[in-house]
């Protein structure tokens, strides 16, 4: 793989390398010794909040491995809100297109188990109120991108808009939910883990067959996160096999997203996708050696040591 320096070496400079379209939600962690049964109440440890969101995650990933990135979204005027943009702040992230809106912030609801897996439950509070003319409003921002980073925490409609827009789309089908064909041929790629391969498909597979249905369903490209076991990557026909380095979990919050996060950088300063998919395997299993969503993405220097 070649290096950051070798890739962004003669290449065009933009505003920013990747632009994400998405949600920003606090994120109320509790780690449990095994998820309830239905009906079941079991005991947790203290409540944690942390700042998170499908879109945000991905923008924070992205920049702290070096990325220029903007995000257009929703927060909440609220104590949530507050702290989902000094978070992003923090990392440096143009948050000059996302809005404050007269309702709650998003919040997700997490459970850690001990062996570092979770089960979320996402309420969208602000970030449904993303709309179509939001993001026709910041058009200029979209094109000026080689790179939009998109998911499913924010209304279709805004989705498909922004996807209209970008150069390149890339999707992160989640959470898992259809969609149109119009959006799926504009994905390039097309990210989903292998619960969301099975959703649109209507059946589990193995991966690289999997990947190659996915592909025929029309998108420019596809990649099946596997989380410890890597990934796959589908374009033109042919399919790779991306290994993952082998970490301890701690907690896989968030790990999909900085996977995804770090694969629109690599894929904006010109690398080829199973590159970038190799290099995001890497990003994701440093990140589920801490706790926690953004507060376990790694800086470049902890990827290359890895």
């Amino acid at each position: 793989m070649s290096t950051v320096g070798e890739q962004d070496e003669g290449r065009p400079r933009h505003p920013f390398d990747v632009v994400v379209v998405g949600s920003a939600n606090a994120d109320l962690i509790v780690r449990v010794e095994r998820h309830p049964a239905p009906g079941e109440t079991v005991l947790g440890s203290e409540l944690a909040v942390h700042p998170g969101g499908k879109g945000a995650n991905q923008a924070v990933a992205a920049a702290r491995l070096g990325a220029r990135v903007a995000l257009l979204g929703r927060v909440g005027a609220d104590g949530h809100g507050r702290l989902l943009r000094e978070s992003l702040e923090r990392d440096s992230i143009d948050l000059a297109h996302l809005h404050d809106t007269p309702a709650a912030s998003g919040i997700a609801m997490i459970a850690v188990g001990p062996q570092g897996d979770n089960s979320i439950i996402v309420a969208p509070g602000a970030n449904a109120r993303l709309t179509e003319a939001d993001v026709l409003d910041a058009a200029p921002l979209l094109r000026s991108a080689p790179v939009v980073s998109l998911q499913l925490e924010i209304p279709l409609p805004a989705v498909l808009a922004a996807a209209r827009l970008a150069r390149r789309a890339v999707l992160n089908l989640s959470p898992a939910a259809p969609v149109p064909d119009e959006l799926l041929a504009l994905c390039d790629p097309l990210v989903v883990n292998e619960h969301e391969a099975a959703l649109l498909l209507g059946v589990p597979g193995e991966p690289d067959r999997q990947a190659k249905s996915l592909l025929a369903l029309g998108p420019r490209s596809v990649v099946i996160t596997l989380g410890a076991d890597g990934a796959v990557v589908a374009e033109a026909g042919a399919v790779h096999a991306v290994p993952s380095p082998p970490v301890t979990a701690v907690d896989t919050t968030g790990a999909g997203d900085a996977f995804t996060g770090a694969l629109a950088w690599r894929l904006a300063v010109g690398e080829p996708l199973a590159d970038a998919a190799a290099f995001a395997a890497r990003v994701g299993a440093a990140a589920v050696r801490r706790a926690g969503a953004q507060d376990s993405y790694p800086t470049m220097t902890e990827v290359e040591d890895l």
